[in-house]
């Protein structure tokens, strides 16, 4: 079991005075000129062969080191349930999410809502007029304005113990390309979409939560142009960090192509529009190839300036880092010990 570190990270009097979300920021741009960091879903709840054991991490156990960025969802808050919609416990979430940020670590958080409409998952589009009815619906709006309630608490509660807000790499509606989400392409407008990420930036900025900083993330794409990227920006105004969600599901060849398009894409947008980017998800389901890291993924993401890369949870039948027995494991070190990959020490040590 790895030890916990609790990490102070020294900030000047000109830091001490921006909001958590602009420290968040500059320390983000600075670490992103001396590479990019490694981020894992859901690091220390479980892995391929464990669960719930306190500090335990299978990056940890592969490399010696936790990633720079893990990442929490928090979909099932807002029922009000106890646990999220991986079984994960919010007051575990809560606990790891705080206890990776003294380390000295940062933590991003995603939200997979239930559909306030049919009751069913995030996933469930049978219905065409959620996000509509989520804006024009007097009952579905009161609704939607109390689960925005509960994910406004929980953010808030994001505390150490001496009362400082932890900043968050907030990132809702991501995906929205792709129709596998109620908040999708295909099951609301252009309009309808905007609407729906300005009513609940809008409301958690009227919380008071300014330690989160916003991440934008559609799909792997392929094809974009800046005509059809625009359509669902939300605007330079509410976005710092522009991601994408890039998984290989089908051949190495169109995986590469695809990336490096939309990479090249991002790169050029992110730059006249003076925004982060990132890889916000990413993986290769089960790893089947034992050179991935270094042979496909790697060679990709050097051209580009991203600020991280974050790979999908560990459990025992889908995962999409190794643990010490996986049989990427080893190339998987490779990828560690590179100068330009930048996890937990590395992210401690380049900052004093």
């Amino acid at each position: 079991m790895a030890a916990v570190m609790v990490i102070a990270c020294a900030t000047t009097s000109n830091e001490t005075e921006k909001t958590g979300a602009e420290q968040l920021l500059s320390r983000m741009q600075e670490l992103q000129k001396k590479g990019y960091m490694y981020g894992h879903q859901d690091d220390t709840f479980y892995g391929l062969s464990w669960e719930w054991d306190q500090d335990k991490s299978d990056i940890y156990d592969v490399v010696g080191d936790y990633p720079a960025v893990m990442g929490f969802d928090l979909g099932g808050i807002e029922m009000g349930d106890a646990k999220n919609l991986d079984s994960v416990p919010f007051d575990r979430i809560r606990e790891e999410l705080v206890k990776h940020y003294e380390r000295g670590g940062i933590v991003t958080v995603s939200w997979h809502p239930r559909n306030p409409v049919t009751g069913g998952n995030a996933w469930d589009v049978n219905d065409t007029t959620v996000v509509n009815q989520i804006l024009n619906n007097d009952s579905v709006k009161a609704k939607f304005a109390t689960w925005m309630g509960r994910v406004g608490d929980f953010l808030k509660s994001l505390k150490t113990a001496d009362g400082v807000k932890v900043p968050v790499i907030f990132r809702p509606w991501h995906e929205n390309n792709g129709s596998w989400f109620w908040w999708g392409q295909k099951l609301c407008t252009d309009e309808e979409y905007l609407g729906l990420w300005n009513t609940l930036q809008d409301y958690l900025n009227k919380e008071g939560l300014d330690n989160l900083l916003w991440s934008y993330s559609p799909n792997l794409d392929g094809g974009w142009t800046e005509e059809r990227f625009i359509k669902r920006y939300p605007g330079n105004d509410r976005v710092a960090l522009i991601g994408e969600d890039a998984y290989q599901w089908g051949t190495e060849e169109d995986f590469v192509k695809q990336l490096t398009a939309d990479l090249d894409f991002l790169k050029e947008f992110s730059a006249k529009n003076g925004k982060l980017m990132a890889m916000t998800e990413c993986g290769y389901k089960n790893i089947p190839d034992s050179t991935w890291w270094t042979r496909v993924l790697k060679p990709v993401m050097d051209k580009y300036p991203i600020c991280y890369f974050h790979t999908w949870r560990n459990y025992s039948k889908e995962y999409f880092a190794p643990d010490p027995q996986q049989q990427s494991a080893a190339d998987f070190k490779k990828l560690y010990e590179a100068d330009n990959t930048l996890f937990l020490k590395d992210i401690i040590s380049k900052e004093k």
